[in-house]
């Protein structure tokens, strides 16, 4: 049997491994409860080793460590003089891993990595491919002292061709000459940090307070910050394209900075949201389109963290010019395990690609529910088999909200039906109670998880199943269901086959109960915290959340509080 493995030692620590065309993969955040298990404190920076997803991976794939035939990551240190970067990240990662993987371990490119989680699974032969993020790998003494910011890809069966790479520049500044960073990916984080309080995720945030917002009061002066090239080139102020979100930014008469947040109304904040969010979906698509002249594909492949940014996907399908948009299903850093696993599967031992994936349940299944794992004021139903699916459907049509644990955990940062919570998506009072409970602000939409084969009775544009890009709420069905319809009429849609292991039986029950072909899904989890793993950890946040129940597999719990447990037992008889 063949086997490559692919591992990321950086944030959002993560493993896969494919053995005989199967894929595995988990991060480490579910087993060290360290949401993206970023290392803090004096601690930062260092390299961290992906040992319990790992060792759930090899014992997953029935594999042990010496049959493992290739082992690939991405290198990510900044590079000191001398130009031994590679050999030095080389032997201190080898360290971190046991024999012989150390031994077998190579390096490749952060951004490559990037690529190829999206491009190797996508099902596309001639593509380009654009990965954008906060930062890759170092660049080396050819381009000099910079990482990986912007990288375009003319991508073909068996050929990776870099064809466009954003590089740093040198400026004058008070200090003598400082290297500008030309970030994206800093520079909509440092934008976040200066609209969105502590506490809050501030990417996310402000991508859906930009939808409350104005461009025109602050679009010439964010405008201003980024210079967009012939060549395609992306250059921003400085120091805003990096992590200094200390120095004022002045706007509107007013210094904006991440300490003077609190004293921002919400609307001066969306409006300067609405702005930032307009200049970065339009440095994307500049860049897109010169991918578009370079490469003559007519399909794109989006990977880094920036593809994270559901509505600049929805503006890069409309905008780009290509006929087709393919999405990493994990685009953050934690798919790079999968694209480097994925380069050794089909670059390094010669095998086909993986097919395109419906589903990203690549990860360790939750385990069942004991009598000691019932939470005080609940109570259990029992395996109800069967009649599983309709008893949770009518609990949600009348009103429940519910967590639902069905199957291997998704791998990436959004809960596709595996580890969800889920609720009625016509009722916006579940979707103010939600954000209540999960402690979110109320201007933060939900997702709907929608049947594919009535996606365009709802939505118009395309939607993808890993909930990665925006479609638009056809105007006759927004009333319809409002606790997942966002302000400016889009919705985050993630798409279900019949056949989805986590969804599909229920969406289909669902619509026969309701005439709705779609329910609300997030996340399930505390905030600040990862997504969950095991059934124990369900219902032990079921509780903590407040929840009106909790299906795991076949069995489910309901809470004695409120209307919710009577119906429970009756559609459970």
């Amino acid at each position: 049997m063949p086997v490559a493995l692919g591992l990321n030692f950086h944030h959002d620590t993560s493993a896969a491994i494919i053995v005989d065309g199967q894929l595995y993969a988990a991060e480490e955040e579910r087993w060290s409860g360290l949401k993206h298990h970023r290392p803090h404190g004096r601690h930062k920076g260092v390299l961290t080793s992906p040992t319990a997803s790992l060792a759930w991976c090899l014992e997953a794939a029935g594999i042990e460590p010496d049959q493992v035939d290739v082992v690939w990551a991405a290198g990510m240190r900044p590079h000191p003089v001398g130009g031994q970067w590679l050999a030095t990240e080389h032997e201190e990662l080898a360290a971190l891993l046991p024999d012989p993987l150390g031994r077998r371990l190579r390096l490749m490119s952060h951004h490559t990595a990037h690529m190829l989680s999206g491009y190797l699974i996508s099902g596309l032969g001639h593509a380009a491919g654009l990965v954008i993020d906060a930062g890759g790998s170092p660049l080396g003494a050819d381009f000099g002292p910079g990482r990986e910011r912007i990288t375009g890809y003319d991508l073909r069966p068996g050929h990776i061709d870099r064809v466009h790479q954003t590089l740093p520049s040198l400026s004058a500044g008070p200090a003598g000459v400082e290297r500008l960073h030309h970030s994206l990916g800093h520079f909509y984080r440092n934008m976040a940090h200066r609209v969105i309080p502590p506490g809050d995720e501030p990417e996310g945030s402000m991508m859906a307070l930009a939808a409350y917002g104005d461009p025109a009061r602050y679009r010439q002066t964010i405008g201003e910050l980024i210079r967009l090239g012939d060549d395609g080139s992306v250059r921003i102020t400085a120091p805003y394209g990096s992590k200094d979100s200390r120095t004022p930014l002045m706007a509107g008469g007013r210094a904006w900075t991440q300490a003077g947040v609190a004293n921002v109304s919400l609307s001066e904040r969306a409006d300067f949201a609405a702005a930032v969010q307009e200049a970065f979906a339009a440095a994307v698509v500049h860049t897109a389109r010169h991918l578009r002249w370079l490469t003559r594909a007519t399909d794109l492949v989006f990977s880094g963290g920036c593809a994270l940014n559901s509505h600049l996907n929805g503006t890069l399908a409309q905008d780009s010019g290509f006929d087709r948009l393919f999405i990493a299903p994990a685009p953050h850093d934690a798919g790079t395990a999968v694209g480097a696993a994925l380069y050794g599967w089909h670059h390094h031992l010669g095998h086909d690609p993986l097919p395109a994936p419906a589903d990203a349940g690549w990860g360790p299944v939750p385990g069942t529910l004991s009598l000691p794992d019932v939470p005080e004021g609940w109570q259990s139903l029992g395996e109800l088999g069967d009649r599983l699916g309709p008893t949770v459907a009518g609990l949600l049509a009348g009103g429940s909200i519910i967590g639902w644990v069905q199957g291997p955990m998704e791998f990436g940062p959004r809960a596709l039906g595996h580890r969800s919570i889920l609720a009625h998506p016509g009722h916006a009072d579940s979707r103010d109670r939600l954000n209540t409970i999960k402690r979110r602000a109320g201007y933060r939409p939900f997702a709907p998880a929608v049947l594919d084969t009535h996606l365009g009775d709802w939505f118009t544009g395309e939607a993808d199943p890993f909930m990665n890009r925006v479609a638009r709420i056809r105007p006759e069905h927004a009333a319809d269901v409002p606790a997942v319809v966002h302000h400016d009429g889009t919705a985050r849609v993630q798409t279900v086959t019949a056949g989805h292991t986590g969804l599909g039986g229920l969406l289909e029950e669902f619509r026969q109960q309701t005439g709705l072909p779609m329910l609300l899904n997030t996340s399930f989890n505390l905030k600040g915290t990862p997504i969950l793993r095991t059934a124990a950890q369900a219902a032990q946040a079921a509780a903590g959340l407040g929840l009106d129940a909790l299906a795991v597999g076949t069995t489910l719990l309901v809470a004695d509080h409120g209307q919710h447990a009577a119906p429970a037992r009756r559609w459970a008889a």
